[in-house]
Parts: C-alpha cells; structure tokens; sequence
C-alpha cells in the first residue's frame, strides 16, 4: 500500500463511518500517517468532524446515501466505526469493488447486532456464553424467561438488551416478573435499529469482565497474524463502562482460554484491524459475551498504559503495517460525564485534574451533552493498577461541567 500526500491525486483515503470520540482518535492516528480522513456520522460537529479533512452528515442506515457519498468521495477503504449501518450496502461496495471494508463487510453485517455474532460464537463456533433467547414481543420475552415455549427456561435474575445498541443503551437486569415490561420498553427506546426485537441472557456469577484487544495484523513478510494486548480490566453500570484498566490480573490458564476466544472469533471475521472481544472470567473459567471490529470504550486507557493505544494499532493494521501490542506500564481511565442536559457547555477544574501525578485528560468535544453521556476522560499511570486506577478517577472527579456562556 502506498502512503501519498493529502489532499492530492496521490492521497490515500480513508472514510470513517462513525465519527464519535473513538473514531476522533483514529482519525489522528490515520492522520499521523499522511492519510487523507473523510468523517462521516448522523449528526453535525461530531467529535471526529472536528479534526477529519472532510466531513459529512448523513443517515448511514440510508443505504443509497451512504451509496452516493461513496461514490463521491471515492475512499480506499471504508472503516465503520459504529453499528448503525446499512451492512447489505457495504457488502454490495465491497463485492462492486468500489472499496474495501474493514475488516471485512461480512464482520460488520454479522457484529451489527447481538444476534448475528451471538449465533455465530455460540452455534457455529461452539465457543461458551450465557444462556441466551432472542424475542420479538413483550409476551415472547416473557416466554423466554419462564419456559413456557418448550425450550428451558432463562429464569432470574437475567439481562435484556437490544439486538442493536451502543455503550450500554437499553440494557436491564431483570430481578422478577416486574422488571420484564419496563425492560422491553426501554429496550426497544435504546435499540438504534430494529426496535422490537431483544435478546435475553441468563445471568452469570463472574468474577470480573475484561476486554481482550485482538489485532489482525501483517507482519514482516506481509502475512497476517493475530496479536494480544494484555487483559483491560473494566467496571460497567447499567452495561456502560464507567472505569478500565490495564493489565488486569489472570491466572494464566484463564488468560489462554480468553486468548483462544478472541482468536477463534476474530479468524472467523476475517480482515485486518482491531477487536474488542468481552469476555467474563469466572476462576479459570471464560465466557464469550460480545466482539466489536473496532476499537473498545475500555481501550481509553491505553491511551496511557501501551506503547501504541488501540487507535494507533487499529490504524497500523489496517494500513497493512506491522503492529506493537506491548504494554508500557499500568494505566487506568475513568469516564467523565456530562451532568446536565445542554448544548456546548464548558469544563472547570482541568487544570487541577492535570496536576494529579501521571495524569491526563480528553475531552471529546461533544456538541451536545446529556446527564450521562460521556464527555471526557481522565487516564493515568501508577506503580500498580491500583494506583493507577486511584489517580484517574481523582481528575476525572476534579473535572467538572458547566453551562457553557458566550463570549
């Protein structure tokens, strides 16, 4: 692959489908090597729209404009960087031969949604999960957790969620019978595409979740091969991660076992580029729950903890360039939010939150900020990842929102 100048006949393009905070620091990565970046996402002034050589708005679910746009810009490859995509068009794109999709247009159609990577890892890679049922209706759902269809019952306590959905969105823990209409209600509000149709997991008694980092990348001789980032460690609420570090502590039979998880799933997908692989550790025991062909929200952290953060590797790999997955000392990062429902506010105590040892912080430049939404994030090193992680959630924590004023 050539690498040329640009913004000139000699420019290797890049198109970004997805321009969110992680697709911001691809895009720079990208950038680092003389790539030229084309952002794409559905709403305007997207984190990734700010630093990108062009950028566009669009419904990526359009399957005939995101046709067009391609036609348009005419990239060399396409990487999507979130799930809501029209994934037939990009199987037509790849198989037209107007662009190559990373890694593959099959991996973006099959991780879309929960139920085709789910089917696959489970039924025709026989990998281990949680027990899981897919439903189209409340009654269904109910169906599902009582048994009453002829098939074994899910039970309680169990999770709902969308069949499509991001950082957590239209996630619940079902406790009882009661928590089973409001679960669909919220599922189907959080779902970004096929809103009435959820899977249900019966629930695990893990004793941690980690995100295993896995690089489909060329080495010297051209050939690809699979490496492994150290195990990021990570805590979620309401499926939101919240809090990362890396490395987290394994006993090493559990760590070949996830190893082999993440491997099996990613030579499936096929492609170059980096996969978050979440996986739940129980003992020496690992489960397969989800793989995105993308950079991870746990994989912040790297920002500070690798000699090349997740971005760096993804767009090495899918460059064809040879890749670096070692750690460089414990890290951790720790969500800031935005704590209010409003448009371009402001931040305080960034100086402070700096002055914490070892420390730094992103804001992501969100136009728009709700309660939750993360914002930020402050990252951090330490002797130990209890260290590291103390320090991190101390400048998030020193970072506070503010309703933004005019100049």
């Amino acid at each position: 692959m050539k690498f040329g100048t640009p913004l000139s006949p000699s420019a290797l393009r890049v198109m970004l489908l997805g321009a969110g905070e992680l697709g911001k620091e691809v895009l720079i990565a990208l950038q680092r090597l003389g790539v030229e970046t084309i952002a794409v996402d559905r709403y305007p002034n997207a984190p990734g729209h700010q630093v990108a050589h062009r950028a566009h708005v669009i419904p990526m679910t359009d399957g005939a404009a995101l046709r067009a746009l391609v036609e348009q810009e005419k990239p060399h490859l396409i990487v999507p960087e979130i799930e809501a995509i029209a994934t037939d068009m990009l199987l037509q794109i790849e198989a037209e031969g107007l662009a190559e999709v990373i890694p593959t247009a099959r991996a973006a159609q099959l991780t879309m949604n929960r139920e085709g990577i789910r089917r696959l890892a489970a039924e025709e890679l026989g990998l281990a999960t949680s027990p899981y049922r897919f439903a189209d209706s409340l009654e269904q759902l109910q169906a599902a957790i009582d048994g009453r269809d002829g098939q074994p019952a899910i039970g309680y306590p169990c999770i709902v969620k969308p069949v499509m959905s991001s950082s957590g969105k239209g996630q619940s823990l079902l406790k009882g019978p009661d928590d089973v209409r409001h679960a669909w209600d919220y599922a189907a509000a959080g779902g970004r595409v096929n809103q009435g149709r959820v899977i249900v997991e019966g629930f695990i008694d893990f004793d941690y979740e980690i995100t295993q980092l896995t690089v489909r990348a060329c080495d010297a001789s051209g050939a690809v091969q699979t490496y492994f980032c150290d195990p990021i460690g990570h805590v979620q609420v309401s499926g939101d991660y919240v809090e990362s570090w890396q490395p987290q502590a394994m006993s090493p039979l559990a760590l070949q076992r996830a190893r082999e998880i993440a491997g099996a799933v990613t030579a499936n997908l096929g492609g170059r580029g980096l996969f978050g692989v979440e996986l739940f550790v129980s003992g020496d025991t690992v489960w397969f729950s989800e793989v995105s062909p993308r950079p991870h929200d746990t994989g912040l952290v790297t920002l500070c903890s690798q000699r090349f953060s997740e971005f760096e590797l993804h767009a090495r790999a899918i460059l064809g360039l040879p890749v670096d997955v070692a750690l460089r000392e414990p890290g951790a990062s720790a969500v800031i939010y935005g704590g209010m429902d409003a448009g371009g506010i402001a931040f305080e105590g960034v100086a402070a939150a700096l002055a914490v040892p070892r420390s730094d912080v992103r804001l992501f430049g969100k136009p728009e900020a709700f309660v939750r939404r993360r914002m930020g994030v402050a990252v951090a090193n330490g002797a130990d990842v209890d260290e590291a992680r103390a320090r991190a959630t101390l400048a998030a924590g020193l970072v506070r929102p503010v309703k933004g004023e005019m100049a």
